[in-house]
C-alpha cells in the first residue's frame, strides 16, 4: 500500500510538471508569435525608412548639382 501511495504522488508531481510545461509552450508560443509580427512589422518600417533616405539624398544631390550649374553660370 505505502509504494501505492507514493506511486500516487509521484504521478501528481508527474502531471503538475506536464501542465506546466504545457503552459511554458503556449507562453512561449504566444511570445514567439508576438515577435515575429514585430519583426515583419520592423522590416516593413525599415525598408520604407530606406526608400525615404534614398529619395531625401537624392534630392540633396540633385540640389547640389543645381547650385554647383548656378554657381558657375555666375563665373
Amino acid at each position: 500500500m505505502g509504494s501505492t501511495s507514493m506511486d500516487d504522488s509521484d504521478l501528481k508531481k508527474l502531471e503538475t510538471r506536464v501542465d506546466d510545461l504545457i503552459k511554458a509552450v503556449d507562453r512561449l508560443r504566444s511570445e514567439n508569435k508576438t515577435l515575429r509580427e514585430s519583426q515583419t512589422h520592423l522590416l516593413t518600417e525599415r525598408n520604407q525608412l530606406l526608400e525615404k533616405t534614398e529619395t531625401a539624398r537624392a534630392r540633396v544631390e540633385s540640389m547640389i548639382n543645381r547650385l554647383k550649374a548656378m554657381e558657375n553660370e555666375h563665373e
